[in-house]
């Protein structure tokens, strides 16, 4: 085992690969908490904390509906890898099709049902009238994004999987840098608020799926038509397509469940303390988003070389991305340690929510580490499209780890929130890699 892992590591092609994907993928996914890193810091010098809260559950509630449909990008992603593996051009296209019929379908029925997923996400959210009052006005505003942002989830999903990553890293770039200099615009220079941070938001979605639309054209209408290529849909194709996303989809529910209760719970410690946790909460998103980056590259390579039926190709995809994303989760935390301070500062003048966050910081610092082999795990079980998996070690880690601890809460105030986080990070990633080692993965014998 050593010595194969050693002669995976040593293997030159794969660094260069596993780097040309996930460098791009990183620059993208970092653009969206840094987007979210704005809002906050923007909000964030306003003259009280309620406003800061009001973001938070705001963003919090339109986050949660775009994590519940994370499935898009993920499944999309894996089939895509898997179809351009194999060399299928039609597969290819009925990948990206099935994907976006399901997004539109979607993005109807949150629209028609948005005043009831707003009574569903409150109803157990202990935060004051006067955040709840702004919280409203921000997600009014911004669920009109979601077309846009399903469809995008697809479109980044779809390329990542035919191994194109710098194009999503142009869509995202361009939205999210439109959505800083209109937030800024709207909430600093024109005093718009809250609801100024909703709108730059959806115009620059808005502005990234139009890039999106023209990038995919260009791809499709340089696919090699297959021969006889039948109908795009095809009802055992799209019945997987369904089952997939139904796996994601659960499992994407119960991560919903952990940040839903940390900000509720958090709420009922106090505005300053919601506040705290939502400045702190920023960069683990920022590290969430860098770390998957690596988890990406995975997917793609992982799934890729599972397509061909290559053995040695995949296992030395899994782990030269593992040995990149521990280097990249070490510099996190270094960079926590380092500069927390001063990030947080950066993040609000706030002077109790300041207070508070720092001394909270050393749970940021040791997030990266601990939370790495989840984020790696999760790019190979997308890869190979064994949704099962995640969705049960999903499971396990909420209902079984993270929801008995934050009872912690009672005795040792919002450190048990974030022992709480800690516990299922750990489980998560525990429960993956024993289905990893249980999974009966079929590879071409000749193909090594």
């Amino acid at each position: 085992m050593a010595s194969s892992i050693i002669a995976y590591l040593n293997h030159q092609p794969t660094h260069h690969k596993t780097l040309a994907l996930a460098i791009p993928m990183i620059l993208s996914n970092l653009t969206v908490p840094i987007t979210g890193l704005v809002d906050t810091a923007v909000i964030g010098h306003l003259s009280d904390a309620h406003f800061l809260g009001a973001t938070a559950v705001g963003s919090l509630i339109i986050t949660m509906i775009m994590w519940a449909m994370g499935f898009l990008r993920m499944s999309t992603t894996g089939l895509a890898a898997q179809a351009a593996g194999q060399a299928e051009s039609y597969a290819i296209k009925q990948s990206l099709y099935n994907a976006v019929a399901v997004a539109i379908t979607l993005s109807l029925v949150i629209l028609i049902t948005q005043s009831l997923i707003w009574q569903a996400a409150i109803a157990f959210m202990q935060a004051s009238d006067q955040v709840l009052s702004l919280a409203k006005s921000y997600y009014d505003i911004r669920v009109w994004s979601l077309p846009a942002l399903l469809l995008r989830y697809v479109f980044v999903g779809w390329l990542l999987g035919l191994h194109r990553a710098r194009l999503p890293l142009l869509i995202l770039v361009v939205s999210n840098l439109i959505n800083i200099v209109l937030d800024i615009l709207f909430v600093v220079y024109w005093g718009w608020g809250v609801e100024g941070a909703a709108w730059a938001s959806v115009i620059a979605d808005y502005i990234g799926l139009a890039v999106g639309l023209v990038v995919i054209a260009a791809i499709i209408r340089g696919l090699k038509p297959a021969t006889n290529e039948p109908s795009w849909f095809q009802r055992k194709a799209f019945l997987r397509v369904l089952a997939l996303n139904r796996d994601i989809f659960i499992r994407t529910l119960a991560l919903e469940a952990v940040f839903y209760v940390q900000t509720s719970v958090g709420g009922s410690l106090g505005d300053v303390v919601l506040a705290a946790n939502a400045v702190l909460m920023n960069f683990v998103m920022i590290m969430a988003h860098g770390l998957d980056g690596f988890a990406n590259a995975v997917e793609a390579m992982a799934g890729r070389a599972f397509g061909q039926g290559f053995r040695r190709r995949f296992w030395r995809s899994v782990t030269v991305s593992g040995f990149w994303s521990l280097l990249c989760s070490l510099l996190f935390a270094l960079v926590y340690a380092l500069f927390g301070d001063s990030m947080i500062d950066l993040m609000t003048s706030i002077p109790e929510v300041n207070q508070l966050a720092k001394e909270y910081l050393v749970y940021l610092v040791f997030i990266p580490i601990v939370a790495v082999w989840s984020y790696w795990l999760d790019g190979i079980f997308i890869g190979i499209t064994e949704m099962k998996a995640m969705r049960n070690s999903m499971l396990v880690a909420v209902f079984l780890v993270f929801i008995p601890l934050t009872f912690t809460v009672e005795f040792i105030s919002n450190h048990g929130l974030w022992l709480a986080f800690y516990g299922f990070m750990i489980v998560r990633a525990a429960g993956l890699a024993w289905y990893l080692n249980r999974l009966p993965l079929t590879f071409n014998e000749q193909r090594v």
